[in-house]
């Protein structure tokens, strides 16, 4: 263990999105907070590296549409405190064929919550967009909030912001035990990190591990989490012809295809003539032993036959120019969680843990970093966090039902997992 350098309020580990927006909010509360990285800062070998992510405000689910409104919020407020922006906005597309349960369900919370939004046809929908071409029996839906977050960059924000704000920051500090029961100096119970660079307390401590908070979560606790690491890939695609058409600033969206599988994409910005489309999902991975090999031969079976007809011959189809090897930690329900880490595998008594745990982000966590930052700092620092449906997101759901939350349209955005 060796000797015990330092005590602070909380100590978070992981460095993504998720865990440097939670020592970011915690810091700048006037909080103490140690931030750890097991890698390098802004590493490749995690969930949140990379020059985008797509941001929306449409969902099948109506609590993610709901939260989507502070999560816009905060990301503005963070742009605004460290001078310069890593959102560029867009309109958001989202395409699929009528009878699709999941985009009827988008369809149904935007009228229930007053999201404005078009209902296009097929040919309503190609005219609109002239280099998309759509079966006769597909809809889309246009809305207003979309657009691309800068990933790295917006990661090295909350750094910067978490650091301006007072917060330790640690990378190359692998987490080797997190053990609970230590006296604080105040004489109160804590968290005792031991990691390769020394050993540290904290009041309490948040784990934001991304694909490696399973693995955690079973060390400290002996619960097996519902989570599962996948290998997945993100592509850019070489535009032939029409750049012009496939621009941010000439109004090309983001956009997401509700099909089998799904994938979504960005308008051309990070790579000059390139096109990110990517599929959602992968196959199982160890965090600790895959591979960091672009998947291809998936991106070529599943992504494009449909680029030859859906882009009108406007996109290079064959393979992907760029490709990229990125990490899911998916939950049996895609949805979150957000809770305190029952200290046994035979109690749930979680209302006295010292420790949290954030995972199971499944794909599309990112755009909700800053407000799952919040939500992390509130349960850290106040036991319990307002506005938002913590329900979904507890572990005991999937004791009342492995699958966990019950989605009334069914599993139409589940990702393709091979073996």
């Amino acid at each position: 263990m060796g000797e015990i350098a330092g005590e602070y309020e909380t100590i978070v580990v992981g460095a993504g999105i998720i865990g440097s927006c939670t020592a970011y909010q915690i810091a700048k509360r006037g909080k103490s907070v140690l931030l750890l990285e097991q890698f390098d800062f802004l590493h490749h070998r995690g969930s949140s590296h990379g020059e985008s992510r797509t941001i929306r405000e449409t969902y099948p689910e109506e609590y993610y549409t709901a939260m989507m409104e502070e999560a816009f919020s905060l990301w503005e407020e963070a742009q605004q405190e460290i001078g310069y922006r890593v959102h560029i906005k867009t309109k958001q597309l989202d395409m699929g064929s009528v009878e699709n349960k999941s985009l009827q369900s988008v369809i149904g919370v935007c009228k229930k919550l007053g999201i404005p939004h078009e209902v296009l046809n097929a040919e309503k929908a190609c005219s609109r967009f002239k280099v998309i071409n759509l079966p006769q029996n597909w809809i889309a839906v246009v809305t207003n909030r979309g657009g691309i977050l800068r990933a790295s960059k917006a990661v090295a924000m909350f750094q910067s912001l978490a650091l301006k704000n007072g917060a330790t920051l640690r990378d190359n500090a692998r987490v080797m035990k997190i053990s609970n029961g230590w006296k604080l100096r105040d004489g109160s119970n804590g968290v005792l990190v031991c990691t390769s660079r020394g050993s540290v307390l904290g009041r309490k401590c948040v784990i934001a591990a991304g694909a490696w908070a399973q693995k955690l979560a079973k060390e400290i606790a002996e619960i097996e989490l519902p989570v599962q690491p996948i290998h997945t890939t993100i592509a850019y695609w070489k535009i032939e012809e029409g750049l012009d058409s496939f621009l941010p600033e000439k109004g090309f969206p983001t956009f997401a295809c509700y099909n089998d599988p799904y994938f979504y994409g960005t308008p051309s910005l990070e790579y000059p003539g390139l096109l990110k489309i990517s599929v959602h999902g992968g196959y199982p991975c160890d965090p600790d032993k895959r591979t960091l090999v672009p998947d291809l031969d998936a991106l070529k079976k599943k992504v494009s036959p449909w680029l030859a007809e859906g882009f009108r011959g406007h996109i290079m189809s064959d393979s992907p120019v760029v490709a990229e090897a990125c990490m899911y930690s998916m939950s049996p329900d895609e949805d979150f969680i957000l809770d305190f880490l029952p200290l046994t595998k035979t109690s749930l008594s979680r209302d006295k843990s010292p420790i949290l745990i954030a995972s199971g982000f499944s794909g599309h966590g990112f755009k909700m970093g800053p407000l799952v930052g919040r939500i992390m700092a509130d349960l850290a620092l106040k036991g319990e966090a307002h506005g938002v449906p913590l329900q979904y997101f507890s572990i005991e759901r999937f004791l009342q039902n492995p699958k966990g939350n019950i989605k009334e349209y069914g599993e139409q955005v589940r990702p393709y997992v091979t073996s």
